[in-house]
């Protein structure tokens, strides 16, 4: 069934499914009947002589420039030809996507003062498999996501290049293919299709979902490092993170607890110390921190996909424009850089439990490095430097880059959110963070075996999940294949799709 979009009720799980699921859109009636008063509105402005910005005067420093009337009618395609000025390789198409049904649904309040056209064809190219190609960079996240908007805008009038079926075509040829009409630019439209931070919104969708997921993993290598370094369950009981009242901590707590519950060490049949290092006792708060961070993440994500963000913005009910800075992206990149540094700060107590379990005087009687056969061979003792090195890089990456702001258009524009900076890197970050957390699964699974006593339910079935990919280290061989695999099984959410099978949802 297609996903309504109505201007209200978009969440992340739901752009995940059009952006990467090619689930169908449609626009609900009453979201059709909006778009058309709101441009009946603009209409009646525009033959009154109403002086309005962006539809008949200049843009950013040229907004004081009023526009003749025959201006006026080629003025949106030079905006949309000068606007389309970003560089590099193409997005993934799951980040255009999810900025498509992100504009579909700023459209849908009936505030952009767009024809009806322009939203449909949005809705056709996304239900055909119509989708631009757009480059990576040029945003500053301010006014909106000017660069890669116009290029999907660029199909609005039969230009640009598309993918199609695999294909990357010219604009019309791709359009023609699908038998979607081109509805070319009048008044307002341009400017309507491109003024909004949704490039950066949709990324930073989609990451968090990964995110997610990927906090859930932690917490399941997090419990098979537990497990193998006979670790004190006692800092995990409900008790304790219920009387300090923090959500993640007690999520997180609650899901280690599920994955070990069955073991001899959560039943006290193995002894343990009386208190554990930082790193193995407050695994709770700090995964739970990262849940605390996301959840307001997505708070504020999920409002910018259901909100009206463009410029100016219309109002029929009270016959009035405004122009304003809705187009903003500072209030989703600030969350999303503290998500940077929320997943980096997992990551870094991820390769502390791997050092640990690699270091003979902290694990707990396990051999050095984990091998058999210490000064002949040299177990997982590289792998640690290849956690590290990723770590480093999520450090860099973790400046924020909301304070990154570079003046541009004559100072007109002197502050943007650099949301789409934030966005890019905190990819870069969650690909380092499967790296690194993949090593740990295969540390884990590696001390495991060296182990003679049961483990908790969860905690077997992501051992066996990470042996059917990767076999026990018995002698050394190169590992980067195993790393590599380790990797993209950690993003695939293979061994969590099989824990929470086996032991229910980690939250």
């Amino acid at each position: 069934m297609a996903i309504v979009l109505d201007g209200s009720g978009l969440t992340i799980e739901k752009l995940v499914k059009i952006a990467r699921d090619g689930e169908k859109v449609e626009l609900s009636p009453d979201a059709v009947k909006r778009i058309n008063t709101c441009r009946a509105m603009l209409e009646k402005k525009i033959v009154a002589g109403e002086i309005m910005y962006g539809v008949n005067t200049g843009i950013g420093e040229f907004s004081e420039v009023v526009l003749t009337d025959d201006q006026v009618k080629d003025f949106q395609k030079y905006l949309i030809y000068n606007h389309a000025a970003g560089i590099g390789e193409p997005m993934p198409l799951d980040y255009v996507r999810g900025a498509m049904a992100g504009r579909i649904n700023v459209h849908a309040h009936g505030n952009s003062g767009c024809r009806l056209e322009i939203t449909q064809t949005l809705v056709d190219m996304l239900n055909k498999g119509v989708t631009p190609e757009v480059c990576r960079k040029g945003s500053v996240g301010a006014c909106g996501d000017l660069a890669p908007m116009s290029q999907i805008a660029l199909l609005l009038m039969g230009e640009g290049k598309a993918f199609y079926k695999g294909e990357l075509l010219p604009g019309k040829e791709a359009m023609d293919r699908a038998g979607i009409p081109i509805p070319g630019l009048k008044a307002r439209d341009g400017l309507a299709a491109i003024n909004g931070s949704n490039v950066l919104t949709a990324m930073s969708a989609l990451m968090l979902y990964d995110a997610n997921n990927w906090l859930k993993q932690a917490e399941i290598a997090a419990a098979m490092s537990l497990e193998a370094l006979k670790a004190n369950y006692r800092p995990y009981h409900p008790l304790l993170h219920e009387i300090r009242g923090f959500k993640g901590s007690q999520r997180s707590a609650a899901a280690i607890r599920k994955c070990v519950e069955g073991g001899d060490l959560y039943e006290g049949k193995i002894k343990c110390k009386v208190q554990d290092a930082y790193s193995m006792r407050s695994t709770p708060q700090v995964i739970g921190a990262a849940h605390d961070a996301l959840a307001y993440a997505r708070s504020q994500v999920e409002i910018e996909l259901n909100g009206v963000g463009d410029n100016p913005i219309f109002f029929p009910e009270h016959e009035l424009q405004l122009s304003g800075a809705n187009f903003q992206g500072s209030p989703v990149a600030l969350p999303m850089d503290m998500m940077s540094a929320a997943i980096t700060m997992v990551s870094v107590m991820s390769e502390r439990r791997m050092n640990r379990l690699n270091h003979p005087a902290l694990s707990v009687g396990l051999p050095a490095f984990l091998t058999k056969g210490a000064g002949m061979f040299s177990g997982l003792m590289l792998s640690q430097y290849t956690a590290d090195m990723q770590i480093v890089e999520q450090r860099i990456l973790s400046m924020p880059a909301s304070i990154q702001s570079i003046p541009a258009a004559a100072d007109q524009e002197d502050f943007v959110s650099m949301g789409m900076n934030t966005a890019i890197k905190n990819f870069q970050i969650m690909d380092n963070a499967y790296g690194v957390l993949g090593i740990e699964f295969m540390a884990a699974a590696q001390a495991l075996d060296f182990r003679e006593y049961s483990f908790g339910t969860g905690v077997t079935k992501a051992k066996e999940v990470i042996r059917r990919h990767v076999e026990f280290l018995e002698i050394d061989r190169p590992l980067y294949p195993d790393h590599n695999k380790m990797k993209e099984l950690v993003r695939s959410c293979e061994i969590l799709e099989e824990v929470e099978n086996a032991i229910g949802s980690l939250g």
